[in-house]
C-alpha cells in the first residue's frame, strides 16, 4: 500500500458538453449556462496545471449530459485504477469512455461488474483508509466488490452512511491533509470521522464541504467566504474557483477531476 492523499502528479478532467443542461439533477434551480460552466472549467484546469501536475483534457461527451462529472466514472490509486459502475444508469456509459485514458496511464485497470452500484463521488481516501458513504448511487454489493479489489492491493476500507437527502458523501465532506476532513455538521455527527481532525464548514455554507486538496492548494467553490476564512486561518492556501452552474447538477470541486500519483504505467510520472 502506498497512499499519499492529496500530494499529485497526474489529474484527468473532461470538458462539459452542450448537453449538459440535460444533466441529473435532484432539485431544477435552472439550466447551466455552458459558456460560464466553460470558464469556470478552464479556471479549474489551469488552477489544477499550477501546481506542476500533468492534465490530461478528455472532450466533450455529448450523449452523456453529466460526463463533466469524471470523478464518479473511476477511481484512481498510485498502485491501479478501477472503473466504477455508476448507480444512476443513464451514466454507466461513462465508465466504459473512460476506461481507454486509464489504459494509456496504469498498467493495471479494475472495473466493478455488478451486479452493485459505487461512484466516485462517494469514495474519499485519506493516508489512512478508504472511506466509502453508502448512498441512493452507492449500495452494499458495489462496496463489497471494491473493497475486495482494494484489500488485494493493500488498503483498508471502511463503509459509512451517506446522511438522507445527501447525493454523495463527497458532497458534504473533502480531506484538507493527511489527518484532516472539512465537513458539514450533519456528517460529522455521524462519528464516521472519529481520528481525524474535522474543520466544519460555517452555518449556511454547507456546499462548500466539496472541496479538493491538490498539492499546495484547496480548490474552493466561490461564495462562502466564511469557511474560506476559517481555513485561510488555519494556514490552508485556498484558491476559489466558480462553481454556480456546476451546482445547478449537483457537482462540485471533486466531482470536474480524477487525481492521482500512478506508479509504473507508459505515462507514470
Amino acid at each position: 500500500m502506498s497512499l499519499r492523499s492529496f500530494q499529485f502528479t497526474h489529474a484527468v478532467t473532461r470538458k462539459p458538453c452542450r448537453a449538459i443542461v440535460d444533466g441529473i439533477r435532484a432539485v431544477d434551480t435552472g439550466a447551466p449556462d455552458i459558456d460560464v460552466f466553460l470558464q469556470h472549467h478552464d479556471v479549474y484546469v489551469s488552477t489544477l496545471k499550477s501546481t506542476g501536475a500533468q492534465v490530461t483534457e478528455l472532450p466533450a461527451l455529448e450523449e452523456f449530459p453529466d460526463s463533466v462529472f469524471i470523478e464518479d466514472a473511476a477511481l484512481c490509486l498510485p498502485e491501479a485504477a478501477i472503473v466504477m459502475r455508476p448507480g444512476a444508469e443513464p451514466r454507466r456509459g461513462e465508465a466504459a469512455k473512460i476506461r481507454p485514458a486509464l489504459d494509456e496511464i496504469y498498467d493495471r485497470v479494475f472495473a466493478i461488474e455488478g451486479p452493485g452500484t459505487i461512484e466516485g463521488g462517494d469514495i474519499l481516501v485519506t493516508d489512512k483508509e478508504i472511506l466509502v458513504g453508502r448512498s441512493a448511487r452507492t449500495n452494499r454489493q458495489g462496496v463489497e466488490e471494491l473493497r475486495a479489489i482494494v484489500g488485494g492491493l493493500g488498503y483498508s476500507l471502511r463503509d459509512v452512511e451517506t446522511p438522507p437527502d445527501v447525493l454523495h458523501f463527497k458532497t458534504d465532506c473533502s480531506l484538507l491533509d493527511g489527518n484532516t476532513i472539512l465537513a458539514t455538521q450533519r456528517l460529522a455527527r455521524s462519528g464516521c470521522f472519529e481520528g481525524y481532525r474535522v474543520i466544519h464548514t460555517a452555518e449556511g455554507e454547507e456546499a462548500c464541504a466539496n472541496s479538493i486538496r491538490f498539492n499546495d492548494l484547496v480548490l474552493f467553490p466561490a461564495g462562502f467566504p466564511q469557511t474560506q476564512a476559517l481555513l485561510e486561518a488555519q494556514g490552508f492556501n485556498v484558491r476559489t474557483i466558480g462553481n454556480s452552474e456546476a451546482a445547478k447538477l449537483d457537482g462540485g470541486m471533486s466531482c470536474l477531476s480524477l487525481r492521482f500519483s500512478p506508479k509504473g504505467g507508459s505515462d507514470a510520472a
